[in-house]
């Protein structure tokens, strides 16, 4: 909907819950409103498609009273997805709805290649060949009571760069460790200090190993200049896929997390949402520390979703653009060693996940078919109305299913 224009739309599902069965007939009900009140006359455009953007159907509907309804199904499990737009003289209204169609029997595009643990655990190796030397140097969180650190700890590649914060006088042993983990873009670390406040030693880490608290210029232009293509970097070799040295960071991190004398040596929770829940879906493969993490719109779920002509998670198909034949299967066969459907078939730990059921940049498809290879302890609060976010409601579940890990809630 445009800011400026007195044209609003909604557009609901005949089931409040938006899941539906195979081949079940799913309705769409539109509703167009000027100034609050149904338009009397006009036209609504729109499309149904299946998720990931393949049109099954189109067309245009007159209103009456200001209302519409399109019908659709799904032959298989996934995600239908309907556009409108509504024009008129004095504005343009554009709305999307979305239902899973048997979500929870989603699966991924392709197997776990046969050497994906050995390939993690020689890269694991190789980590723990570099010792951890972790810098904690103290800084003003900007909360009175507690402690604050800016940290720094040897890697693999980059270093892990973040901000520690926890109560200021707590005892040894005492305290749930918490890493929250970041979505997208170049930005340094933020104070985790809602985490330090409810009792825990809390780590956030920005997912590049750069400098904390520099002015917004240095990240613009490390976005711009030297991180711009980092989503892709690497892509046709699993050994130089920029993601590789992500992911040990968490696992670094994790290392400085349980180094802490103020630890309590039984809880250790990831948190994380879009990239971050990339990051927590490997923390918690790779890592058998991690006791709960959770995952709110996945990135990188089912990164080779395309060759099941179906949606495929972000990075989605910029992976694969402006690259031969031959590259794309050298990319297929890479990204697969970091894909979430494929760490997820290694969690031990109990979780707690986020879909937007009209997310366009991790789309629901591919966040389902990472949440079903989880075989530990699980819960997804379906985002009916929600895209690529996560709404205050889905925040509050999402912060209670943590406090419950740990006994706060």
């Amino acid at each position: 909907m445009s800011t400026d224009s007195p044209i609003n739309m909604t557009i609901s599902t005949d089931n409040p819950e938006a899941v539906y069965q195979v081949n079940e007939k799913v309705t769409f009900h539109i509703l167009v409103e000027r100034n609050q009140q149904p338009v009397s006359t006009g036209e609504a455009h729109w499309q149904l498609k299946k998720d990931g953007g393949i049109t099954l159907q189109q067309g245009v509907s007159p209103l009456e009273a200001g209302r519409a309804e399109v019908s659709g199904s799904l032959s298989e499990p996934g995600f239908l997805h309907l556009h409108v737009t509504f024009a008129a003289p004095e504005g343009q209204a554009t709305a999307m709805a979305g239902a899973g169609i048997d979500p929870l029997k989603i699966s991924p595009s392709l197997p776990v290649p046969r050497d994906f643990d050995t390939f993690w655990d020689r890269r694991k190796a190789k980590l723990a060949e570099v010792p951890l030397q972790m810098e904690l140097q103290p800084l003003d969180c900007g909360l009175e009571g507690l402690y604050g650190a800016d940290v720094r700890a040897a890697c693999v590649g980059a270093p892990v760069r973040g901000y520690l914060a926890r109560p200021a006088n707590a005892e040894p042993g005492s305290l749930p460790a918490i890493l929250t983990l970041h979505g997208a873009g170049v930005n340094g670390a933020n104070w985790p200090t809602f985490w330090a406040e409810q009792g825990f030693l809390a780590l956030d880490i920005n997912a590049h190993g750069i400098p904390n608290g520099q002015p917004a210029e240095y990240y613009n232009d490390l976005a711009k200049g030297e991180l711009a293509d980092y989503r892709i970097r690497g892509r046709q070799s699993r050994s130089e896929f920029y993601f590789l040295g992500m992911f040990l960071r968490v696992i670094r991190a994790i290392d400085v997390l349980t180094a802490q004398p103020e630890w309590n040596g039984r809880h250790l929770v990831l948190y994380g949402t879009s990239q971050g829940a990339a990051q927590s879906y490997a923390g918690a493969a790779l890592d058998k520390r991690v006791t709960f993490f959770v995952a709110g719109v996945a990135a990188m779920a089912d990164l080779t979703g395309f060759v099941q002509n179906r949606a495929t998670g972000w990075p989605g198909l910029g992976l694969y653009a402006n690259a031969s034949v031959q590259e794309q299967q050298a990319i297929t066969y890479a990204v697969r060693y970091f894909d979430a459907v494929n760490m997820a078939t290694r969690v031990q730990a109990e979780g707690f996940f986020t879909v937007g059921f009209i997310d366009q940049t991790c789309p629901p498809t591919a966040v389902y078919a990472a949440y079903n290879n989880v075989k530990s302890k699980k819960a997804i609060f379906n985002d009916v109305k929600t895209g690529h976010a996560n709404s205050p409601e889905a925040v509050a579940l999402m912060r209670r299913a943590v406090l419950a890990h740990v006994g706060k809630a």
